[in-house]
């Protein structure tokens, strides 16, 4: 039975929400206040966290950074905030899915389920049995064990969990394009719901932190479709 923090001050919601998982078979445990919901996030163990935004004492943003320093537990954030610039900082601060206020408890609970589906695989998996623990790829090398990229002037780069995966997930593909609904499913997972455009900014942010000023890019925009590396450079980005 998958253990489920609800961190939300509105009763109401918090109430709908507690019922609806126990009757799908979840233990759950509900949390008004961010610094109690933080201190329960990581003293305890959840199979995964449903955070609200708007909370007192401490926002669902600090909540999920602090947590995801340490751990890796799935964060689920309910908010009423639908632009794109709180959805990207959201996923910026470590949640994994984003759903808007009002929302239907369908909808919530099968993201749920697919942020679930998507810990089991990587766990089974183990990231394709058993991965290179150094990774080339022109000049930039990967630490696969640490997660530490390294760019061809031998600066140390550091990334954020989906900055790596996106990164990785495009070497893995090298000299083939990746679609932007391809790198949603595989990074956000599937059923996420992210819209693609998330996915550019998230391209943007890796672009800023592994190219060399000068140099051409490693990831090449291939446009109305996706992105992907080369073995061999051409001319144009």
């Amino acid at each position: 039975m998958a253990k489920i923090l609800i961190v939300e001050d509105e009763k109401n919601l918090a109430r709908f929400v507690e019922l609806e998982l126990k009757h799908e078979k979840y233990d759950t445990v509900v949390e008004s206040n961010g610094r109690r919901a933080l201190e329960l996030a990581l003293n305890e163990n959840f199979d995964a966290i449903l955070l609200d935004l708007m909370l007192p004492d401490l926002n669902g943003l600090e909540i999920a950074r602090r947590v995801r320093q340490v751990k890796s537990t799935p964060i689920i954030m309910m908010t009423a905030r639908d632009s794109v610039i709180d959805r990207v900082s959201g996923l910026d601060h470590g949640a994994d899915d984003y759903i808007v206020k009002p929302f239907a408890i369908e909808e919530l609970l099968a993201r749920l389920r697919a942020v679930l589906r998507r810990v089991k695989i990587e766990k089974e998996a183990s990231d394709d049995t058993i991965e290179k623990k150094v990774v080339k790829f022109k000049d930039l090398t990967i630490e696969t064990a640490n997660r530490i990229v390294r760019r061809g002037d031998g600066k140390a780069v550091d990334l954020t969990k989906r900055e790596y995966n996106l990164l990785m997930t495009l070497i893995k593909n090298k000299n083939n394009v990746v679609s932007r609904d391809q790198l949603l499913s595989k990074i956000w997972g599937p059923g996420s719901n992210i819209e693609t455009n998330v996915v550019e900014v998230y391209v943007r942010y890796l672009r800023n932190k592994i190219d060399i000023p000068g140099r051409q890019s490693y990831i090449k925009t291939v446009r109305g479709t996706g992105y992907m590396v080369r073995d061999e450079d051409d001319e144009k980005n």
